[in-house]
């Protein structure tokens, strides 16, 4: 399969009742998305990966920040 198709098809996902280790299965594998895509965009310098690995990014940072929880005041 293709990174653009796996990155699409994660995207799509549904992220609702996701368990903790989920979440964490989840992180890993959009980080080794966002790792492989910057690798290809290092060679191409093509704009639509760019804006790929930007979304995927925002979806890491919503999962991570669930996994953190809240911060103790």
């Amino acid at each position: 399969m293709d990174i653009l198709d796996r990155a699409r098809l994660f995207e799509e996902r549904k992220w609702n009742k996701l368990t903790t280790n989920d979440r964490i299965v989840a992180s890993r594998e959009v980080k080794a998305l966002i790792l492989e895509i910057n690798e290809l965009y290092k060679q191409t310098q093509d704009a639509t990966l760019m804006e790929l690995m930007k979304r995927l990014t925002v979806l890491k940072k919503k999962l991570e920040k669930r996994l953190k929880g809240r911060p103790d005041v």
